[in-house]
């Protein structure tokens, strides 16, 4: 590459981040544009090409890259004292690319429109509707439980192998696309991550490659926590970007599922969303609630905390400090920490149906 061509993508910076600057503003442009038009054009393609391997070729891809990085940066250590500028030159125009790609492929759909206004639902809620939600989907929680185990005082754990559960996912994803055509979702691509035990000590599920668009899932993970973060990664794939609509439309791809674990793991999953709330807004109406669960269910969250406690490392808060910036910079105002806004979409949904 040309030094003159390598100036020109260097300094394609700036207008791109004007650009983002521009559809921040501009939500309306991004969703009417790429998200409904441009996007599902490359979200087909995309899949079509990496969705044949069982193996995840999105890692593959970054393991390559971090190689070949570390090979570069030993290769080109004494230029940075020799010629810093040249050096400087080729990390800018590298970042610049990637930059594009990833919102060119992907990346944009963090400026769409928020989906609470796509559903037409409304995003704050009282303590009282918080409350009778809460019930609701105890209520919903336990019966399902119960038609699953017969005996309250058991655990709930899904007997499918990770194909059958991702498979199961799609098959969600079609009912609730009956409902809501705007859901319609690509195609399976759906793979365990090859960084399932370092996205643990990390304490992330999964995550979307957002230039493959394949979904990476923790293979490691409890296979109750496995449904809703499989539902959660296809979320992704739809282009729903912002991590709180991606658990939203994921609890309802579960509980528009006709399987019963589907139902359980995504009634469960929203359940716990809102005691969190609740817990915060008026104890007493929590304590209230967390009597009413069945053991069983409380035995599958203290599973799943057990599980994050048992890989607690003094990185991870750094990290999803960085995670949480990184989605501030793109357009998701409360990083990584968004309860009230899922519980606010669960409120209303239920509070309509």
């Amino acid at each position: 590459m040309s030094k003159k061509l390598k100036y020109i993508i260097s300094l394609s910076l700036l207008p791109q981040y004007l650009s983002l600057l521009f559809f921040k503003n501009n939500s309306g442009i991004v969703e009417q544009y790429y998200s409904i038009g441009l996007y599902p054009i490359i979200s087909k393609l995309l899949n079509t090409f990496f969705k044949w391997s069982p193996i995840s070729l999105g890692d593959l891809i970054y393991i390559v890259i971090i190689v070949f990085a570390i090979r570069w940066i030993a290769m080109n250590f004494k230029r940075l004292k020799t010629h810093p500028m040249a050096l400087g030159l080729d990390v800018l125009s590298t970042l610049s690319v990637v930059y594009f790609l990833f919102h060119l492929c992907w990346g944009l759909n963090y400026y769409r429109n928020s989906l609470h206004t796509t559903l037409n639902l409304n995003p704050t809620y009282t303590t009282s509707e918080l409350n009778t939600i809460t019930n609701k989907l105890m209520s919903k929680t336990n019966k399902l439980h119960l038609s699953i185990t017969n005996d309250s005082l058991l655990k709930v754990n899904p007997p499918y192998s990770f194909d059958e559960m991702t498979s199961k996912s799609q098959q969600g994803y079609k009912l609730l696309e009956t409902k809501y055509p705007f859901f319609k979702h690509p195609g399976q691509n759906t793979k365990k991550s090859l960084f399932s035990t370092p996205l643990t000590y990390m304490g992330f599920g999964g995550y979307l490659n957002p230039f493959t668009l394949e979904a990476q899932v923790n293979s490691i993970i409890p296979n109750t926590s496995m449904l809703t973060t499989i539902a959660h990664e296809q979320a992704h794939q739809l282009g729903y970007a912002a991590e709180n609509e991606a658990n939203f439309i994921g609890f309802l791809a579960c509980i528009h599922n006709k399987d019963l674990y589907y139902q359980y793991a995504g009634y469960a999953f929203a359940l716990r969303y809102c005691l969190f709330e609740l817990q915060q807004r008026d104890k007493e109406q929590y304590d209230e609630v967390l009597n009413s669960i069945n053991p069983g269910i409380l035995i599958n969250y203290q599973e799943t905390s057990d599980f994050w406690k048992s890989y607690n490392n003094h990185l991870e808060p750094l990290i999803k400090r960085f995670y949480s910036n990184f989605l501030k910079a793109n357009n998701q105002d409360k990083g990584i920490e968004s309860y009230s806004y899922v519980v606010a979409l669960l409120v209303d949904y239920l509070n309509k149906h």
